[in-house]
C-alpha cells in the first residue's frame, strides 16, 4: 500500500465548470499530469467537447481548458491506495482536498461535475463545504476501468451534461 497524493487544481480566473476525479491512478502519478493514462477517455472528450485533445502538449490543453472557464481537481488530496483502482482506496485512510478554499477563491465555478461513481461518493462522504449556488452532476467514468460504456456513449454523456446552460440532473 502507498500513500498517493493528488495534484495541484488546474483553474483559472474564470473558471464556472470544476471537473472532479477521486484520485490520479499509477500512469498520472508517474508523469505528473492529470488523466495520463493512453486509455482513459477523459482527453479525448475534452478533444471532442473543447478541441482539447490527446494530440495537444499537456500544458496547451490545461491552458486551453481554462480558457474554457474549465477548472479539474481531485476530490482526494490524499489516500493509501494498492494500484491505480478506485476500489482499492482504504477509505479510513481518505482526507478531502480544501474545497472551502477553493469556492471562495473562485466564485464562478457553479457546476461541479464528477467523473465516475469514487468521485461523487467521495465528495459526498468527505467534503464538507456548503455550496448552495453550485450544482453537482455525476458523469460516467473517463477511466478505462469503467468499461461498461464505450467512448462514444461516454462522450455523449460528456458533451450533453457540459455545453452550456442549465447543468443536467444531480446525480449526488
Amino acid at each position: 500500500m502507498n500513500v498517493v497524493h493528488s495534484f495541484e487544481p488546474i483553474v483559472g480566473p474564470d473558471a464556472t465548470i470544476l471537473i472532479l476525479g477521486s484520485m490520479p491512478g499509477v500512469a498520472s502519478l508517474t508523469a505528473q499530469q492529470y488523466y495520463a493514462h493512453p486509455r482513459n477517455a477523459f482527453w479525448p472528450i475534452m478533444g471532442t467537447v473543447f478541441g482539447v485533445g490527446p494530440e495537444l502538449l499537456y500544458d496547451d490543453r490545461t491552458e486551453r481548458l481554462r480558457s474554457h472557464g474549465i477548472a479539474v481537481w481531485d476530490v482526494l488530496k490524499l489516500c493509501t491506495r494498492a494500484g491505480s483502482l478506485d476500489s482499492a482506496i482504504v477509505e479510513s485512510s481518505i482526507v478531502a482536498n480544501d474545497f472551502e478554499n477553493l469556492f471562495a477563491e473562485n466564485p464562478g465555478i457553479d457546476r461541479v461535475f464528477f467523473n465516475g461513481a469514487k468521485a461523487a461518493e467521495s465528495y459526498r462522504r468527505h467534503v464538507k463545504t456548503v455550496t448552495p449556488d453550485v450544482t453537482f452532476t455525476r458523469l460516467p467514468s473517463t477511466s478505462p476501468a469503467h468499461a461498461s460504456l464505450n467512448l462514444d456513449a461516454k462522450t455523449r454523456a460528456w458533451s450533453d451534461a457540459l455545453r452550456p446552460g442549465p447543468a443536467s440532473e444531480s446525480g449526488e
